[in-house]
């Protein structure tokens, strides 16, 4: 289906597509576009892209499809960019955290090409970043969602799905509206919880005392405060409003928690740990079936 690929970020997230694409007889041509020359150099070294370019016109002549994987921020210089260069066959597709903003800037900046675009969102990562981040088998089994609109063109639409099926990615679709509000949740706010939590024992004068005794419970709950800066910054802004309602409903939780230890209300707590533990057990036998 695709003879040529280019891609914007060859990091963790672009640079997965590309090796789980080079696993497959007659592999796409991957071009690889960036703003970092030496994470071009080292996603060429690792075999990761078969291409790096600066010009655009070079890098987009004759593709097939186009992947933004870089933080959402940069989405809508990238559209501009390209416009020019889109022909009548391409399909644009990105896979940023947030929805809604990016199909705003795709209708912004494309024009009469919006029916070429399509929103996408891999459920999948890491703390680490960049080319040597990058894992062949990143999404396989792992939920991708597009967000098409009625303006989506059919045709866009399934080769931005067969792009993540032959990564091994179960592809589902939703409106970037509801996309937003569940990932909130899920996602943005534990992520959020994450680098506060890290970030105020850091700042306390006996940090270093702190981290020295952190084990097992410190390292699962903030293993994603490790998650690259530049790009949850960009998540949280671009999806303040839903994140600013699950922090409210969070701060409430919280309160309730307090008030329970403030009234040594055993009974109680153990019926919310209980109900938490069971949800959470419940959830993961889920993921492994």
């Amino acid at each position: 289906m695709f003879k040529k690929i280019v891609i914007f970020g060859v990091g963790l997230i672009g640079g997965s597509v590309a090796l789980a694409l080079k696993k497959h007889p007659h592999a796409p041509h991957i071009t690889g576009v960036g703003r970092s020359g030496h994470s071009l150099q080292e996603a060429l070294q690792r075999g990761l892209i078969d291409t790096a370019e600066t010009d655009l016109g070079l890098a987009l002549s004759g593709a097939d499809l186009v992947l933004i994987a870089t933080p959402v921020a940069q989405t809508p210089d990238i559209l501009k960019a390209i416009r020019p260069y889109i022909n009548e066959h391409m399909v644009i597709t990105d896979a940023g955290s947030t929805k809604s903003d990016v199909m705003a800037y795709a209708r912004a900046e494309l024009g009469d090409h919006i029916g070429q675009f399509v929103g996408g969102h891999p459920i999948a990562g890491a703390e680490k970043s960049g080319p040597s981040a990058a894992l062949a088998d990143l999404y396989v089994g792992k939920n991708v969602i597009l967000t098409p609109e009625p303006t989506t063109q059919p045709q866009a639409f399934e080769k931005a799905t067969a792009l993540w099926q032959q990564c091994g990615a179960v592809v589902s679709n939703m409106s970037p509206q509801e996309h937003d509000s569940v990932f909130a949740a899920v996602s943005h706010l534990p992520h959020l919880l994450a680098f506060a939590l890290v970030d105020d024992l850091a700042k306390r004068d006996n940090a270093e005392l702190l981290f020295k005794f952190a084990a097992s419970g410190f390292r699962d709950f903030t293993r994603i405060a490790g998650s690259h800066p530049e790009m949850w910054r960009d998540i949280a802004l671009a999806n303040k409003q839903a994140l600013l309602n699950e922090l409210k409903t969070y701060q409430q939780a919280v309160s309730h928690m307090t008030l329970l230890l403030e009234n040594g209300d055993g009974d109680a707590l153990h019926t919310l740990f209980d109900r938490a533990s069971r949800a959470r057990n419940d959830w993961a036998k889920s993921k492994i079936q």
